[in-house]
């Protein structure tokens, strides 16, 4: 089962999400927070979730930044951004603190479930929309493919490992890579804990915003 905190400041939105996930028996709403600062409070109280759906704009404390605190204490819970903004500096800024998705409120029900799924299994997951505004802002405009960035050749990656990052900022989940590269799941799963030990990063989401920006720089 996937306990689900819910963060967001409108009431009417809340219970509506509440319904929404209650209706898939693998995932449950545990309880629900009106702004970030809330969400902390009530994991610092003893709640245990594993995905927090979270609001981008919200008083108090907004989801940028609630995404922030909640991943520096608590790295095993996943965050899941759900807003009706795609404002590019939101989007860069979610992900940068530790978001591991990002979808817009328009999706079908069914998608904001399945969201919570893929991002509790430690994809990334990225609205499509935003997933090509996001390309457009850190790649090269051009070049069509990401160049691999040379900064990467210092941290003693091999080339299987390289191509992994390059399949991650492309947005491949692990099974994708696995079907791509002719390897197992559980493979690739090895080589993404190899190449975060060796980038001293978080998650996946961090490998691919790392990856971007390196080559942007080139």
């Amino acid at each position: 089962m996937i306990s689900v905190l819910i963060v967001d400041d409108d009431p009417f939105i809340r219970e509506s999400l509440k319904l929404i996930i209650g209706m898939d028996p693998e995932v449950k709403v545990t309880v629900t927070a009106a702004n970030g600062v809330e969400a902390l409070e009530l994991l610092e109280g003893g709640l245990t979730v594993n995905v927090v759906l979270m609001d981008i704009r919200m008083p108090v404390c907004g989801g940028v930044e609630g995404a922030k605190l909640i991943r520096e204490r608590y790295p095993d819970v996943r965050v899941l951004m759900l807003t009706t903004f795609d404002d590019d500096d939101y989007i860069v800024e979610a992900l940068q603190n530790g978001a591991s998705g990002y979808l817009l409120k328009n999706i079908p029900p069914d998608r904001i479930i399945q969201g919570i799924k893929t991002v509790h299994d430690g994809n990334m997951l990225i609205h499509p929309d935003i997933a090509r505004k996001l390309t457009g802002m850190l790649r090269p405009a051009q070049h069509n493919k990401v160049p691999e960035p040379a900064a990467l050749d210092q941290y003693g990656l091999t080339a299987a490992e390289k191509n992994i990052i390059s399949l991650i900022a492309d947005g491949l989940s692990n099974k994708e890579i696995a079907g791509r590269l002719y390897l197992s799941e559980g493979t690739i799963k090895n080589y993404v804990t190899e190449i975060l030990d060796k980038l001293n990063l978080r998650d996946r989401t961090q490998i691919a915003i790392f990856y971007l920006k390196q080559a942007n720089q080139r």
